[in-house]
């Protein structure tokens, strides 16, 4: 197979180029199992395309350019009106001289496109009579598309009947969601096959299947409405007439799942310079969406325009899909490290074959945990299809079976923790050294001094190092009973730098509760939710005296998270208890204990009464500080946030109240504008907290 990015150069490797295109979309197509991810079939594709220009006496038959899903696939159902495929657009420049010929087709400078995400799904028209839908037909070659009714009933989003006893064709996608994905995998290794290795794929081969043992959801969103033979006059008069940003919204009145509900919905724009603005938008918007989107589509709003424009053999010439940057692509697992975090968890990481996504060179990747690397069957030299989106951290989706050649070996577990050799306790999905925190002192040490913790000054990792060398330090609590004879006696520490250190340990020990329940690095916890529990019980006492029960009450700790922190707490009792010989405030300044469940009062009474400018609000904060906030850490601003009365947070959503907005905010901010979630700008929330404000 030739290399994607290779240039053609001759009729030979044109002709190869055009082979490797065919195969690729039919496998794509059929069941998402191509060979090529889709930024190497896009270029290969314009590699093509580009070679056929200069030659155009010599364009082969079987070329994909000018063909409806690269003319790999067939259908035995006809299409009432073709479903065509899109042409692309990669840059800005290249937008504008699509706008441009539009302009020239239409005889006028369009006065208003729809801006949609171009979600990654597969391509369906959803035939309804009387309004109840009778058939599902897939894209096939545009003409016509392979009938797949027997997917009815299963997709979320597809309503068996509409709000009205209309006959119209609904067209759209079904895709798979990233927790839908997740679940499909989950019931498709649990029933001994191979896991789908993108969600496109997963869509793809679920849509299709006729016979399996069992079934998983999918979702549709709808694009298109039109009329079929048996459409009301009237009706068919309106949707013919209506604009498209009017069909969406029709719709969606009859109850057919669109991008309107989501972060991403279509809009309209005015002007060329708009639409850029919403795909850069949407862009930013990618790496938090719940599905996969690969671009973004736009179109001419007005079915005037969209009729004078028409359309070619293969697209519309009146829309146009931008594309987004490739957020996975195909590469090889060359490598698996086994490395041990500061709590004990051994986590293994993918060392992957240097591969560019979305302007990066990847070269490790997430892998989870010991029992997700069994489940997904990956083997060392597979093909593995590798997740990155914005700022997430890559990922592992799945091998690509199809090209495994037999030379792939099984990946080896550690049987004894790789930096201790101690046993490993597997009981749980996530391993763990049984040494704990003390397989890696260093780091669960430094990570306790850290300035979102007990902020200790002068307790970096070379003087940490030294303790623990030392024999001086075994533990957290051995910190707070160090003496000035032992710190001179290390080297390199003189009497200001010791006196320093007692002192910056003498303030440690005045901490609020919620920074020691981050400093002992409690598994299932975090900033945040460190903060949580400890305004919620008020004192350590509290906290080692609840059950899982008892703990669920704390928001964001659900049933799966509250009894591995209460077993968490329970391990450290011994180390807490040498804390609070030790001196270690264990109380939160400021907070009242919950009343404990099961003890008779009114459960919507349990919770810690809440006061202050935020009461009741979920809170995020984006950009750089300025003004009275500059000088805060993110944690700080966080427990300012908590402290008066609100909850912090790290993601917008329909939940959020507020965004704090600072400098170079980027995508949170243009999430909650979509959202119509109020903005603050940092010298305004200053105002806001100003008594809570250190």
């Amino acid at each position: 197979m030739t290399t994607p990015a290779a240039v053609i150069m001759d009729a030979a490797a044109y002709a190869q180029a055009v082979e490797d295109a065919v195969k690729a979309s039919a496998a794509y197509y059929a069941g998402g199992t191509s060979s090529l991810d889709d930024d190497a079939y896009d270029r290969l594709v314009r590699g093509i395309a580009a070679w056929e220009a200069e030659h155009p006496d010599q364009v082969l038959p079987d070329s994909p350019t000018g063909k409806v899903a690269g003319g790999a696939v067939e259908g035995d159902v006809p299409h009432t009106v073709a479903m065509l495929s899109l042409d692309n657009v990669f840059s800005p420049e290249e937008f504008t001289a699509w706008t441009a010929s539009l302009a020239r087709r239409v005889g006028h400078e369009v006065e208003r496109f729809s801006v949609e995400p171009k979600l990654d799904g597969l391509a369906v028209a959803a035939r309804y009579a009387g309004g109840r839908l009778r058939q599902l037909i897939t894209r096939g070659d545009g003409t016509a598309g392979e009938d797949v009714s027997h997917a009815i009933g299963t997709i979320e989003g597809l309503p068996d009947e509409l709000g009205e006893p209309v006959t119209v064709e609904v067209r759209g996608e079904v895709l798979m969601t990233t927790a839908q994905f997740e679940h499909a995998n989950e019931v498709r290794t649990a029933h001994g096959g191979q896991p789908f290795a993108n969600p496109r794929g997963a869509a793809a081969g679920t849509l299709r299947a006729k016979e399996r043992a069992y079934t998983v959801p999918m979702t549709f969103f709808g694009y298109g409405l039109l009329p079929l033979p048996g459409t009301e006059t009237a009706l068919a008069a309106r949707l013919g007439e209506s604009a498209h940003s009017n069909l969406m919204a029709q719709a969606a009145g009859l109850g057919v799942n669109t991008t309107a509900a989501t972060a991403v919905p279509g809009i309209t724009a005015d002007t060329a310079e708009q639409v850029l603005a919403r795909v850069q938008e949407i862009a930013g918007l990618r790496a938090a969406l719940p599905f996969g989107i690969d671009g973004v589509v736009i179109k001419a709003d007005l079915a005037a325009d969209q009729q004078t424009a028409g359309s070619g053999s293969r697209a519309p010439r009146w829309a146009i899909a931008y594309k987004l940057p490739a957020a996975e692509k195909i590469t090889r697992l060359l490598e698996v490290e086994w490395n041990v975090g500061r709590t004990g968890i051994i986590a293994p990481r993918a060392v992957l074959e240097p591969v560019q996504i979305d302007g990066s060179t990847i070269t490790y990747a997430t892998l989870h945990n010991p029992a997700d690397i069994t489940r997904r069957d990956l083997r060392l030299g597979d093909h593995v299809m590798v997740y990155r989106a914005g700022d997430v951290i890559p990922r592992v989706e799945a091998p690509v079976a199809h090209l495994r050649t037999g030379d792939e070996q099984p990946i080896a577990f550690p049987e004894a923790c790789p930096r201790c050799g101690s046993g490993i306790d597997t009981r749980e999905q996530r391993w763990r050294c049984e040494n704990g925190r003390n397989c890696h002192l260093v780091a669960a040490l430094s990570y306790a001094a850290g300035r979102d913790q007990l902020d200790i000054e002068g307790l970096g990792h070379t003087r940490v190092v030294q303790l623990v060398d030392a024999g001086l330090v075994a533990d957290l609590a051995d910190l707070f009973t160090l003496t000035r004879e032992q710190l001179l006696g290390l080297e390199r520490i003189g009497e200001t730098s010791t006196d320093n250190l007692l002192a910056a340990l003498a303030t440690a020990k005045s901490r609020p509760l919620s920074r020691v329940l981050c400093a002992l690095g409690v598994r299932g916890t975090g900033r945040s939710m460190s903060r949580r529990i400890a305004r919620h019980f008020a004192t350590m006492d509290a906290i080692r005296a609840a059950d899982a029960e008892t703990m669920q009450q704390v928001d964001g700790i659900g049933t799966e998270k509250a009894p591995s922190i209460v077993a968490e707490i329970a391990d450290l009792a011994p180390l807490i208890d040498k804390l609070a010989a030790a001196g270690v405030n264990l109380t939160e300044p400021g907070a009242t204990p919950s009343t404990p469940a099961g003890s008779g009062a009114d459960p919507a009474a349990t919770a810690e009464p809440v006061g202050g400018p935020l009461a009741g609000m979920t809170v995020v904060v984006t950009g750089a500080m300025t003004g009275a906030l500059e000088q805060l850490s993110r944690n700080q601003m966080n427990e300012a946030i908590e402290c008066a009365g609100g909850r912090s947070s790290s993601s917008v959503s329909k939940k959020t109240t507020l965004v704090v907005a600072g400098e170079g905010a980027g995508s949170k901010r243009a999430k909650a504008e979509t959202l119509g979630i109020r903005l603050a700008t940092p010298d305004e929330f200053a105002v806001l907290i100003a008594d809570f404000i250190d």
